[in-house]
């Protein structure tokens, strides 16, 4: 794929296995699939968007299937998001200010359907080897560590993501917790803010990992991590999805299972991709 710059959408198509992709400085490992045992429509969607031989955007979005038309509010959001990073849009702002148009311009989108459709949208802005993030709503952004260290998490923007962050809530309570599916800031909403993280460093093996809340719902932070790091990407990225999927389809004693769809990026400098 070098020097191909032409954005790669997953939107409602059934995916079996994870596909990888050069881009950046690196190889991505993208999978997005409906859930298991339900008919109609996946509702997520995701887009890796290559901007030259340094830099790429990586973006996830999650319908809300509380709402109608999730799956084309999902898909609005990716495609818009792509539409205002194309070159002519970006030469005229840096890549910061186009992203975050990219985000409003997608949740006027989503608005203007005018039937009270949502999405959340879930953005990687990755320059060289630093990482900014990007989010609305409560899709994943998470930077794992080789040694399965998490160097930085989003903040679900929902009463039960909060109360985690908060400390009012353990991980096990958040993850069993009633209000789990709700979610407090969208794209389509009036009041839609976007939550800019910090400037990231990627460093040798480190994981980036964008996801809908099929994986989080289904798998805690450690068992995330640790299934990211060490194997390589491709791997990685199937041992998340076959241990998510199961989960929600066989789940033990205990554990979470709340069956979904799900769709998740792993990204990793070039070097690391295969170790």
């Amino acid at each position: 794929m070098a020097g191909d710059f032409s954005p790669v959408l997953y939107v409602g198509q059934p995916m079996e296995e994870v596909a990888l992709h050069s881009i950046g400085r690196g190889r991505a490992a993208a999978f997005s699939a409906g859930c298991p045992g339900r008919e109609g429509a996946n509702e997520d969607a995701a887009a890796l968007i290559p901007l030259d031989e340094g830099s790429a955007v990586l973006a996830v979005a999650d319908g809300l299937g509380s709402t109608p038309l999730a799956d084309h509010a999902a898909s609005l959001a990716v495609r818009t998001l792509v539409e205002a990073l194309q070159p002519a849009e970006r030469e005229r702002s840096v890549l910061r200010t186009a992203i975050l148009n990219g985000i409003e311009r997608a949740s006027q989108a989503v608005a203007r359907l005018g039937i009270g459709s949502a999405t959340t949208l879930t953005v990687a802005e990755i320059q060289e080897d630093v990482v900014r993030s990007y989010h609305v709503g409560d899709s994943l952004l998470v930077l794992v560590g080789q040694r399965g260290r998490i160097k930085f998490q989003s903040v679900s923007h929902s009463p039960v993501g909060f109360a985690f962050e908060s400390g009012l809530l353990d991980e096990r309570e958040a993850m069993h917790h009633e209000d789990r599916h709700l979610v407090s800031n969208v794209l389509g909403a009036r009041d839609m803010r976007i939550e800019m993280g910090p400037l990231l460093h990627l460093a040798a093996r480190d994981t980036l990992l964008l996801a809908s809340d099929g994986l989080s719902d289904n798998l805690s932070q450690a068992q995330i991590a640790e299934r990211a790091r060490k194997v390589p990407l491709a791997e990685a990225a199937r041992r998340l999805v076959v241990d998510a999927q199961r989960r929600m389809t066989a789940p033990t004693q205990g554990d979470p299972s709340k069956p979904d769809d799900l769709t998740l990026i792993l990204f990793r400098l070039e070097d690391d991709a295969t170790t």
